[in-house]
């Protein structure tokens, strides 16, 4: 077996092949023009080929197709509108990854990409200086999600996957990623917001309780009340800080959600 392309075994005196083009490829499988033209057809709606080969010759296709989740238009919409580069990686033929990439208005995607591929992509964006998040639930998705600078995994996941992560959503819903990323940058404002009132606080409160302007204009703070100032000072960062417990996360444009025809998430197998 090899992780991202497919397996190999033998079934009596048979060797079978279960897996993707590039791994029927590899052991001299090719599909004829009249078996591209049953398949092309269902990887145009997003569906995932499995093709599977007997002795050398293809035998059979099973198609898989996964069911977006309601709220993924939505969650993708609105990180748009936060300024998030989106992009899809997937290990999913081009034309599958295409026709997604449609359904939710992402505009970049990569295709037919292994597990160290998808590292080496993160890898690639942060070489540009990107700074990169990457959402994933899966085994094949743990080197990514350990390359980027944020691993986000989804709660429903594979233990490697929340193992390698930074972030774990506690549930399946997409929406924890907006949350997340709207509530951290909630936090830095508030952090640079206290830096910036302690540090302007400080900046006038020292030179007045060290007399400084003493001598010039006879202004300075008695010690008492620069102990109460500095005590003060304390005292409104952290009531500035508790102003956290008022977040309210963003509400997420559901008018967006992807709707989707039929409920199941895999299909019959189909012969070619």
């Amino acid at each position: 077996a090899c992780a991202g392309y497919g397996l190999t075994c033998r079934v009596g005196a048979s060797e079978v092949l279960l897996g993707n083009r590039e791994w029927l490829g590899r052991h001299g499988v090719s599909l004829s023009a009249a078996q591209e033209a049953q398949v092309a057809p269902l990887e145009a709606e997003g569906k995932t080929i499995v093709l599977a080969a007997r002795d050398g010759q293809l035998a059979g296709a099973v198609t898989l197709a996964d069911t977006l989740k309601p709220e993924a238009a939505a969650v993708l919409s609105q990180l748009r509108e936060m300024g998030v580069q989106l992009w899809i990686c997937s290990g999913d033929n081009e034309r599958t990854v295409r026709h997604l990439a449609q359904q939710l208005g992402v505009a970049n995607f990569t295709a037919c990409v292994s597990p160290s591929g998808k590292a080496e992509k993160v890898a690639a964006l942060q070489a540009v200086g990107e700074v990169v998040a990457m959402v994933g639930d899966g085994i094949n998705d743990a080197p990514a999600l350990a390359q980027a600078d944020l691993g986000v995994a989804i709660g429903g996941g594979t233990d490697v996957a929340i193992e390698t992560a930074d972030v774990v959503l506690l549930n399946s819903d997409l929406g924890g990623v907006a949350v997340a990323l709207h509530l951290a940058r909630a936090v830095m404002r508030r952090i640079r917001l206290n830096f910036v009132w302690a540090f302007g606080y400080n900046i006038v409160g020292l030179p007045l309780a060290a007399g400084l302007f003493y001598p010039a204009y006879q202004i300075h703070l008695p010690p008492m009340f620069a102990g109460a100032a500095m005590a003060l000072s304390s005292v409104s960062v952290v009531c500035s800080s508790l102003l956290l417990r008022c977040y309210r996360p963003p509400k997420l444009p559901r008018h967006c959600a992807a709707q989707l025809d039929g409920a199941a998430s895999t299909r019959a197998s189909v012969e070619v």
